[in-house]
């Protein structure tokens, strides 16, 4: 069974590769003038997460919009969570899953071709789409329907230099400035879209993370979602 275990490194591992060529067609892109940007709220057992959706990545703003307008993704479950990482969920299967069930194959049958933005950031709170890895999915195609939020963590400037002198990621200052504060995640940087960022609810992540998982990543406790727009 097909397992979207798509966000693979969570440490400094870096095996994830810059696309060059991918980053260099995406600083062509011209942002939407669109005037608002639609919110969502994630109602969990353990609070409210309320998120922006970015114009700038429209294919995955309206794919989320019909999912939750179609309830899609209630009742399903933050099937993967990884402190000091991201929590993930969406997937399906997950609506009627028996305890210790392995999740993360789930889909809807179809992708959302990449946005991959330059300046959208991995940082706390970001909103991203799960995928296949690479050797299955080189266009990086993401999940219609699994997504995670960044957990992360705060670097230290040595910590960000390692990152873009050892591995060729181009961390701008003001990039750099917001890993060694915000925190987050920032050697998945061009590799996964990015769509969207918390606005109120970072305490949630945090609780979520925080929970008791076993050797899957799955929480011993299911935690369900309830999605609306705002």
């Amino acid at each position: 069974m097909k397992r979207l275990f798509y966000v693979l490194a969570f440490a400094l591992t870096l095996t994830l590769n810059f696309n060059k060529m991918n980053a260099q067609s995406a600083y062509d892109y011209i942002p939407s003038q669109e005037p608002t940007e639609q919110k969502v709220a994630i109602r969990t057992p353990y609070g409210e997460i309320v998120v922006k959706l970015y114009n700038e990545t429209p294919l995955h703003r309206d794919n989320f919009i019909k999912l939750v307008k179609t309830q899609m993704l209630d009742s399903t479950l933050f099937h993967r969570v990884i402190k000091n990482f991201m929590i993930q969920g969406g997937d399906p299967q997950s609506k009627r899953a028996q305890a210790g069930e392995v999740l993360g194959g789930g889909d809807l049958g179809y992708t959302v071709p990449a946005e991959i933005i330059p300046g959208l950031l991995h940082k706390k709170g970001a909103l991203c789409a799960a995928r296949m890895g690479d050797q299955v999915n080189p266009q990086r195609e993401s999940s219609a329907s699994q997504f995670y939020i960044v957990q992360g963590r705060v670097y230290t400037p040595e910590e960000i230099n390692l990152i873009r002198t050892r591995y060729g990621m181009p961390i701008s200052p003001e990039q750099e400035a917001v890993y060694t504060t915000v925190g987050g995640t920032p050697h998945l940087d061009g590799a996964y879209t990015v769509f969207g960022e918390v606005e109120s609810g970072f305490e949630v992540i945090d609780l979520i993370s925080a929970q008791e998982t076993d050797a899957n990543d799955r929480p011993l406790q299911d935690i369900p979602m309830t999605v609306t727009l705002l």
